[in-house]
C-alpha cells in the first residue's frame, strides 16, 4: 500500500483529521495533482482556520497555478490566524511569502 492508499484510509475513519489531511495533500503536490491537494487544504482551513500550516501550502500552490491575488488572499489569511495563535515563525514564513509577491 502506497503513501497516498493509507493516507486515505485513514481519513475514511476520520475525515475531519487535519494532520492526515495536511499530509494527504503533500503528497498529491509531489505527484502533482494539485487540484486533489488545494481542495484538501481548502476543506482543512473552511474546517478549521488555526491549522495554520496549510495556509503557505495553499498559497505556494495557487502561486505555481498563477493564481497571484488568490495566493495573496490566503497568505493574508494565514498572517492573521498566526499572530493570533502567536505563532511567530508561520508569521514570519507566511509574511515573506506575501511580500514576495506584492513587492
Amino acid at each position: 500500500m502506497d503513501r497516498i492508499e493509507k493516507l486515505l484510509a485513514f481519513l475514511q475513519s476520520n475525515p475531519q483529521d487535519n494532520f492526515v489531511g495536511h499530509a494527504l495533500a503533500l503528497e498529491y503536490i509531489k505527484n502533482g495533482d494539485d487540484l486533489k491537494a488545494r481542495s484538501l487544504f481548502e476543506g482543512i482551513l473552511a474546517r478549521d482556520p488555526t491549522y495554520i500550516g496549510s495556509y503557505y501550502h495553499l498559497g505556494k500552490l495557487l502561486e505555481r497555478a498563477g493564481d497571484i491575488q488568490l495566493a495573496t488572499q490566503w497568505y493574508e489569511k494565514g498572517m492573521a490566524a498566526s499572530k493570533a495563535a502567536g505563532d511567530q515563525h508561520a508569521y514570519n514564513e507566511l509574511q515573506a511569502a506575501y511580500e514576495d509577491l506584492v513587492y
